[in-house]
């Protein structure tokens, strides 16, 4: 029950809204040297995992310069604060970022030995698990770069439901004190409600199907102009 109601909540795209950031305030001054960077913390082998991958330049910029700007400015939020780090990674030049991408590989030989030394230590049936979630990450991972490419290219967004056209216009006025609650009342009234009453959705819906089918040829056009026909549908890329 709780996963079918995870999944409606999902579906149903309930998230809180954020405010934009205020304007920042000037451009920070900073001055480092190599001398001023945090020596390499090398990770140990854990029984529970293998070793974590080491952070790269940026990230060791971000995470030793971030304490420092906080307690400068307590007021600025945090993401505030990165995006005035990032600003300033850009400007900075080669050789200032030169102590940090040092880290970096100091760092990356550090974990290729622990890794190996963990690896080492187990049987053939956890390295096979080992690999197999390695590459269960990797196509997630995968997968998720698409859908930020898709949604970067103006993918069209798919078919809502008529259940779903019936959440989002009664959500609001839904029984329940949090969100759970209310999708568990939804399914009760949707359950409840009479054919007719139905209709409208299940007609919301129809509208739909022709509204993304309109959309999706429009897109998969683009996409054919661009030089993009990996993204077409199979039907759409024979003809």
């Amino acid at each position: 029950m709780t996963a079918t109601v995870s999944l409606l909540a999902k579906s149903f795209g309930v998230c809180s809204s954020i405010g934009n950031p205020a304007r920042f305030p000037p451009v920070f001054r900073y001055a480092f040297c190599s001398a001023n960077i945090n020596p390499v913390k090398y990770v140990t082998t854990e029984a529970s995992g293998p070793p974590k991958r080491p952070m790269n330049g940026y990230t060791r910029y971000i995470h030793q310069q971030h304490p420092l700007i906080a307690s400068q400015y307590p007021e600025m939020k945090v993401a505030e604060i990165i995006r005035k780090l990032a600003q300033q990674w850009r400007m900075m030049s080669p050789e200032q970022k030169e102590p940090f991408r040092k880290a970096c590989l100091l760092g990356m030989e550090q974990y290729k030995l622990d890794v190996q030394k963990f690896k080492a230590q187990l049987s053939p049936a956890q390295l096979q698990e080992l690999a197999t979630k390695k590459k269960m990450r990797l196509k997630k991972r995968k997968a998720i770069q698409r859908k930020l490419e898709l949604n970067r290219l103006g993918k069209p967004k798919g078919t809502r439901s008529a259940f779903n056209f019936f959440m989002s216009a009664q959500f609001l006025e839904a029984k329940g004190d949090n969100i759970p609650a209310k999708l568990m009342s939804l399914m009760e009234d949707w359950k409840n409600l009479s054919s007719h009453d139905k209709k409208v959705y299940t007609q919301l819906a129809e509208d739909d199907k022709i509204r993304y089918k309109n959309d999706m040829e429009l897109w998969e056009d683009y996409m054919a102009e661009i030089g993009r026909e990996d993204l077409l549908r199979l039907s759409k890329s024979k003809n």
